[in-house]
């Protein structure tokens, strides 16, 4: 934590370059709402010593956007005065920064104003905030409010505004818990801030006041018990400051217990979405925020200003004993004369004196602490005796069916009664604080503990808490006063001292704004100006018109020109990205709306090649000319240039890095992402214009064409289009052109080649739609544009803010689920937080073979390896596929010898893999199924027959094997005489996945047709086609009556093979579902996504998700499930296998909770909890 009161002082409003919150450029007026910036800040951002403030501050201090005025403040209106309000931002780590705002309108920066044709005097809303890692939110306020007084002040301050400012961050420590008390003047106001004992209650510097007076007692109670089942929870109000109070103070009354999800008291307007995260969060929203055309499914929706809550689902009362207690202490501190109305006035003092003392004075820091033990209090009845419970031994970490058991003889209660209890027990939050209190040094201090102890031999509840002692006071000297007498006045918020790179960036965005206004004028004088002001210039004439832009042209060249080159030069120690050049550069293509900017820097990146550049670029140069080039082509697809895309498609491949290998991995492969490659129009005319421009028009027509082709291709492969994409692509243009077949032919070879080509140098390049998601796109499934891509999204640094939110709350649950179901197989290091993770994560142990992705696994059981290594109860065997062509087939048992045997043959990467008694069933690209033998590693046979890619491989009864590939068919094979001997089925477009039952003849293929469809072969009739997905199904699995699927839509889905209905959507990942499994043990679900994550669901008495895991870096790729063995395979070249002792099947070490059996595999000498395979 920082050693001072004050992290920042922050402005944030409306900057030099304009936007509105839809991501339209340039100023459109007033009554719509734009986007804020970061204006000014202290530790100004060049500090080295200090780390910039999070760069969604502007968007959360000013939730609702920038609005512009045409007056300031007004008296006699109310909506125009200041307001002032905290906000809490949570960071990736989980760590609080606590921020106080001050919101008014300002006047607007003359240059902007010029700049963007506005009235001289214009205002805009403008946020001053305090930044701090101390939650202490009464200084905060205090000192803010006094900064914005001084600002406005008549008479003005004794020396400048910001060397002010800078006194206060710079100087002002951080007191220490409990002893000291540090005082500080701004001018002539004196303030002063301390922090309570570390031994008592978390220091909370607020009033609970608002969340009694917002919400009754059995709202306030049923809210309590929302945040304690950790459920989806929604703060609605017209006021800023009380949904943060509100938050913090239901946080501060579950202490010992922590919030441990999503936390976010106010969430910009434009981040309204994120309410149908299917994740547990505690998000307040203005009440403004129209949410109607959310679904609001299981939110717990409460809204302060009627005191008012409302849910689909049921929340669990309290048990009765508790619930009655909590009551009634409450209702004593809020209204002690009801409550004590029958009693004697002998005896008041002695039954009520303790709220008598606070419940006859306003409200004040008593009540607050009052409230607060109350709730103490009610953990120390509800959790009575729970010290007895704690096992933490390698199998559970706390008995909660033991726990349920005592408090239902205790109090004569049923354990179905206690099914708050039992929700609560099984919580993120109770399984945190017995992590942290009982296995670390922080036992000793435990608040519930003490209370306990002391109520149990009949001790006065306050004696826990430490006493209070005078604390010693530190002055702060203000700061020095140079000329006396001199007074500094200012009509609006002062701007900090700017560098001059900081200026000239502005002046740059600002003449470009002013730019693009005058051209846009010029073309249209009879034309109204943006905003409703016409301009005053004279009309000039059309000559005067065209040298005017030429000159403005010339003039952006030149400055691209010189840019350019600096940023070629810049020194190894200087990063790009935050370079003024790159940054100017940026600026000059965003906000060219003619543009000059795109087009120019594209061609300066041209002559600089024709002049005998090599093309070669460092890594970090690399990244940041590839980010302009996707921002250059990005504006010139929304004016529809073609030029511009065109050109800049050639010098992207051009420019490269090399890696340490000396690969040359070129600029034009990273601009896969964006949406123009896959427009046949724009392809078309890039074929035009290669026709118009060869230099060799005499030739052949013929090969003129196919000769124009081939570099399109090229082009193609480069950007690393799929296969099948780019050659409809080529084969269209083609025949438009009149190409023969032979020329046809010979076009796909060489399409095919240098296909094979690139993945052999590169790999297999992941297609746009099946890209990995690591962050939080969105809770809701969305279509992805080039708008996404080029963060033009209003709120795009807010958003990204969330989603880091959302990845953590994943991370968290993980871990949290790890250490307290103890996946690991012993107590020998299974501790996997804090050191003990650690040390996971130094002893990994690698098992290197396959050179790269590993996209077919197979867990093997006893019966498939019996003839490999005999009759061993606890066989590790498992095989896998990759997209090196080879599989491999491994025992992780045999420490140093653990790869047993390598098997060749394809020659195109490893698609499907089936293992049946003596033989090996793989599929590959090369359209061709191998039957290999397992002991000798031969080949036996190959099947022959698909027009595609094999992708799936099943095996029938009766040496019969199934097969199916991107041809849609799918064939039956006799491996005896290796002959197809049936289509027993066919899809619209290509198969990616299959599942066959053998012994109902059900068999169930999906794909690219977004729909799965389901055969009878026996029957040979089509039984059902299973609609419900919108986007390729990736994975199937059937189990009995059970038919699983995933699919690029972000869900799973659980259908019934009879009926042919969907019974449950899964849909908890925020990417690509991959792969899907059943575990019939267990008869449960594992998802696996190109998020990353792999998440385990029950599927009793309804689907829900139990754990989540998060090891791999990269998209899972593979999942499969045996008797004893579950293997999980991914993209980063990695293999995770969790193992299933004998003893433990049938007998859970978690109740309610059968997944919980999967352990991470250990080796026998048991330092290894993660096998990685690569």
């Amino acid at each position: 934590m920082s050693s001072r009161v004050f992290e920042y002082f922050v402005v944030c409003g409306i900057g030099p370059e304009i936007q509105t919150l839809d991501g339209v450029k340039g100023y459109q007026g007033t009554g719509i709402m734009y986007m804020p910036s970061l204006l000014d800040q202290f530790p100004p951002s060049t500090h080295s010593l200090y780390p910039p403030p999070p760069p969604q501050l502007p968007t959360c201090v000013l939730p609702a956007g920038v609005e512009f005025y045409s007056t300031g403040l007004d008296s006699e209106d109310s909506s125009t005065y200041p307001r002032s309000y905290p906000i809490v931002l949570t960071e990736g780590d989980g760590s609080k920064i606590y921020v106080s705002c001050i919101a008014f309108r300002d006047l607007v920066c003359e240059d902007i104003a010029i700049a963007y044709r506005m009235p001289r005097r214009f205002f805009a809303d403008k946020c001053i905030c305090l930044v701090s890692r101390s939650p202490s939110f009464q200084v905060l306020r205090d000192a803010l409010e006094e900064l914005f007084i001084l600002c406005f002040s008549p008479n003005g301050t004794s020396i400048p505004l910001w060397e002010i400012v800078a006194h206060m961050v710079s100087n002002v420590p951080l007191p220490t818990p409990g002893k000291d008390r540090i005082l500080f003047s701004i001018e002539n106001c004196l303030l002063s801030v301390q922090a309570p004992p570390k031994e008592g209650l978390p220091h909370a510097d607020i009033s609970f006041q608002p969340l009694l007076q917002c919400l009754d007692v059995d709202n306030l109670i049923r809210l309590f018990t929302a945040v304690l089942l950790e459920r989806r929870i929604l703060l609605r109000s017209n006021k800023y400051t009380l949904l943060t109070l509100v938050s913090e103070a239901i946080c501060h009354l579950i202490y010992p217990f922590r919030w441990q999800h999503v936390y976010i008291p106010l969430l910009f307007f434009s981040g309204a979405d994120y309410i149908d995260a299917p994740t547990p969060y505690m998000m307040g929203l203005h009440s403004g925020v129209d949410i109607s055309g959310l679904t609001l499914d299981g939110v717990v929706v409460v809204d302060l200003e009627y005191n008012r809550i409302s849910t689909s689902d049921d929340i669990p009362p309290i048990p009765d004993i508790e619930l009655g207690f909590l009551r009634n202490e409450i209702l004593k501190l809020l209204q002690p004369n009801v409550v004590g109305i029958d009693h004697i006035k002998a005896n008041l003092g002695v039954i009520s004196d303790q709220y008598a003392k606070t419940g006859n004075r306003i409200w004040g820091e008593e009540h607050d602490f009052e409230i607060r033990l109350i709730f103490l209090k009610f953990f120390s009845l509800l959790l009575s005796g729970y010290r007895n419970f704690i096992e933490n031994s390698a199998n559970n970490i706390f008995n909660s069916q033991a726990f349920l058991k005592k408090r239902s003889r205790s109090t004569n209660q049923s354990i179905e009664s206690m099914a708050m209890i039992a929700q609560f027990l099984d919580s993120q939050g109770f399984l945190d604080y017995l992590e942290r209190y009982i296995n670390s040094d922080e036992g000793s201090n435990n608040l519930l503990d003490k209370l306990q102890d002391a109520t149990g031999r009949g001790q006065d509840p306050m004696l826990i808490f430490p006493s209070v002692v005078e604390p010693e006071i530190t002055t702060i000297r203000p700061p020095e006063i140079v000329e006396a007498g001199e007074r500094y006045q200012h009509d609006r918020f002062p701007a900090n001292v700017r560098t001059e790179e900081q200026e000239e960036k502005r002046r740059s965005i600002l003449a470009m704004a002013t730019g693009a206004l005058d051209y846009s004028a010029k073309q249209s004088p009879s034309s109204p100006m943006l905003g409703g002001i016409v301009s005053n210039e004279d009309v000039l004439s059309p000559r005067e018109r065209a040298a005017e832009r030429d000159r403005m042209v010339l003039d952006i060249k030149v400055k691209l020109q010189g840019l350019w080159l600096r940023l070629l030069k810049l020194g190894a120690t200087e990063d790009p990205l935050s370079s003024f050049e790159y940054g100017t550069i940026l600026a000059l293509i965003e906000s060219d709306a003619e543009g000059i900017g795109g087009s120019g820097f594209v061609e300066c990146i041209r002559e600089h090649i024709h002049s005998g550049w090599q093309c070669r670029l460092t890594d970090e140069q690399f990244i940041a000319v590839k980010e302009l080039l996707k921002t250059a082509i990005g504006r010139a697809m929304s004016r529809n240039d073609m030029i511009t895309i065109r050109d800049a498609l050639e010098v992207s491949a051009e420019m490269y890095r090399t890696d340490p290998n000396n690969v040359h991995d070129y600029v034009q492969r990273h601009l896969l992402s964006l949406a123009i490659w896959e427009d046949l129009r724009f392809w078309d005319s890039y074929f035009e214009h290669l026709m118009e421009h060869s230099s060799n028009k005499m030739s052949n027509y013929v090969n003129l064409v196919t000769a124009q082709l081939i570099v399109m291709a090229t082009h193609m492969a480069g950007l690393g289009l799929p296969d099948a994409e780019s050659w409809s692509m080529v084969e269209a243009i083609a025949e438009k052109n009149n190409l023969g077949y032979k020329q046809l032919i010979k076009l796909r070879g060489f399409s095919s080649h240098i296909q094979q080509l690139r993945v052999g140098y590169w790999g297999i390049t992941v297609w746009k739609s099946q890209a990995p998601a690591y962050g939080l796109p969105s809770p809701r499934p969305q279509e992805t544009s080039d708008e996404s891509l080029q963060q033009t999204e209003p709120s795009g640094v807010g958003r990204n803010w969330v989603q880091s939110m959302f990845s953590r709350d994943r991370s968290i649950r993980a871990n949290s689920f790890a250490r307290g179901q103890n996946w690991a197989s012993d107590k020998d290091g299974s501790d996997l937080s804090g050191a003990g993770q650690k040390k996971i994560q130094s002893n990994v142990r690698v098992l290197r073979g396959h050179s790269g992705s590993i996209t077919a696994m197979h867990c093997v059981t006893r019966r498939e390896v019996w003839d490999l290594v005999g009759d061993r109860e606890d066989a590790g065997y498992f095989i896998s596929g990759s997209i090196d062509c080879t599989v491999k087939i491994w025992d992780p048992t045999l420490r140093g010898s653990e790869l047993r045997a390598t098997l060749k043959g394809h020659t195109r990467p490893i698609a499907p893999l089936v293992p049946i008694d003596v033989r090996w069933y793989r599929g590959s690209d090369d359209q061709s199924v191998i039957v290999q033998d397992k002991q000798a590693c031969q080949l036996l046979e190959e099947l022959k027959g698909h027009d595609s890619s094999v992708s799936c491989v099943r095996m029938l009864s009766g040496e019969r094997v199934l097969t199916a590939a991107h041809d849609g068919a799918i064939k039956m094979w006799d491996v005896r005489t290796d002959t197809c001997v049936a289509t027993v089925g066919r899809c619209s477009s290509a198969v990616l996945c299959m599942e066959y039952d053998d012994s109902t003849g059900i068999l169930a293929a999906a794909g690219r047709d977004v729909a799965a469809n389901v055969w009878d072969i026996r029957a040979g009739r089509q039984m059902h086609r299973l609609l419900g997905h919108t986007k390729w199904i990736r994975s199937i699995r059937m189990f009995g009556d059970i038919i699983l699927t995933g699919s690029d839509d972000w869900t799973a889905r659980l259908w019934s093979a009879s009926r042919g209905t969907c019974d449950a959507v899964l849909a908890c990942h925020a990417g690509s579902v991959l792969c899907v499994e059943y575990s019939p043990s267990d008869k449960g679900i594992i998802t696996g996504s190109s998020d990353g994550l792999v998440k385990f669901w029950e599927n009793e008495e309804g689907v829900r998700c139990v754990k989540n895991f998060t090891t791999h870096s990269g998209s899972i790729l593979s999942i499969n499930a045996g008797e004893h063995w579950l293997g999980i395979g991914a993209a980063d070249n990695s293999m995770t296998l969790f193992h299933r002792p004998q003893e433990r099947l049938g007998g859970f070490s978690t109740a309610g909770t059968k997944l919980a059996g999967w352990q991470l595999y250990r080796t026998p000498q048991k330092s290894v909890a993660v096998q990685t395979l690569k």
